[in-house]
């Protein structure tokens, strides 16, 4: 499933600014810009809200993840039938509702789907599930340019057909592997509510940090290597998302035996200094070395951040709570990319 998700953004990043010059809609990349930002800020804590709904009256949370994804699945349908077709003017009018539409359905379902994973795991194992979705996600991530190659092989059409594919099948196997984990009483669920703190802000704060660190290390990294080092600064990208996979499996353990909280507080600090220090600095050396640290730093915070969100949530809203993780980790990237068009 978090495979799945990884490379439909892929597909989008890769063919939205393709199509919007195709059927000369680039006067609308600033709009469409900020409506993601918003929708990837907003979408996730509602449709988290709504999962939680669904897990008090029904035990589960199912029937948002099936609506997710059968709207998203729809969507990819819909583009390629459109691109199939090639109606040509009316499409003008289309093509910005159903990128809209596309980034709505994926929200909806992403932080429900990735909120099952206390299901599978007991909460002392967390970090170790995670590490297996780091590992997934940066090799993903490294393989971008792979991917995207073989995305334009295949053409527009034709990948939007297998993306609707892939998320439609990975919410089947999800469905399929996980109903028989899911609470079947809602009752128990409202027995069970805790009526504590929540710790929605700092939930939050997690998220941005997260986001933060990864939105820096892709936006603004590759310029600082481009000229200090004097390589590629795409390429030293992908070593650093291939080290964060290597690295995610045994630091998980690290991460279990120092805590979540203290390897949270503890990363984050040594973090903004790594990121501070190699945007600053006009030694290679020592840009090497911070880039190094933070590698290593970055996979502490990959695997301890969303276990902890899950911790902290009271029972009624653990849908809810991902969500407002999500949403803290969109918003730094919603930021930036707002600023590289204005500025």
């Amino acid at each position: 499933m978090y495979g799945s998700i990884i490379i439909g953004w892929i597909a989008y990043q890769n063919y939205q600014p393709k199509l919007l010059e195709k059927f000369h809609f680039t006067e609308f990349t600033l709009l469409l810009t900020v409506a993601q930002g918003f929708i990837l800020i907003i979408t996730p804590p509602i449709a988290g809200k709504i999962g939680d709904r669904f897990r008090r009256t029904s035990g589960h949370r199912l029937p948002i993840i099936t609506l997710g994804i059968a709207f998203a699945a729809m969507v990819f349908m819909a583009v390629a039938f459109t691109l199939f077709t090639n109606p040509g003017e009316i499409f003008r009018w289309i093509l910005p509702i159903l990128i809209i539409f596309w980034l709505i359905a994926m929200s909806i379902f992403t932080s429900p789907a990735l909120s099952t994973i206390e299901l599978f795991t007991p909460m002392e194992r967390m970090p170790k599930a995670m590490a297996l979705l780091t590992i997934v996600g940066n090799l993903l991530y490294a393989l971008e340019p792979v991917i995207v190659d073989i995305i334009d092989f295949l053409g527009a059409p034709l990948t939007f057909v297998t993306g609707g594919l892939i998320v439609f099948l990975s919410g089947y196997f999800l469905r399929e592997n996980s109903l028989s984990l899911f609470k079947q009483k809602g009752e128990s669920v409202i027995v069970k509510q805790i009526v504590g703190e929540n710790h929605w802000l700092f939930i939050f704060v997690m998220g941005l940090g997260l986001g933060t660190a990864t939105s820096v290390m892709f936006n603004l990294f590759p310029p600082v290597y481009d000229r200090l080092i004097g390589f590629d600064g795409k390429w030293l990208l992908v070593l650093i998302l291939v080290l964060s996979a290597i690295l995610s499996w045994p630091i998980s353990s690290i991460v279990y035996t120092f805590g979540l909280r203290k390897s949270f507080y503890n990363g984050m600090f040594i973090i903004l200094i790594c990121m501070t220090g190699i945007l600053m600095t006009s030694s290679a050396i020592v840009v090497i070395l911070l880039t190094v640290v933070f590698t290593a730093v970055f996979t502490i915070l990959s695997v301890s951040t969303l276990p902890l969100a899950i911790q902290l949530a009271r029972y009624n809203e653990k849908v809810f709570c991902v969500g407002i993780f999500f949403s803290g980790v969109a918003l730094p990237d919603a930021i930036i990319n707002y600023l590289v068009l204005v500025l």
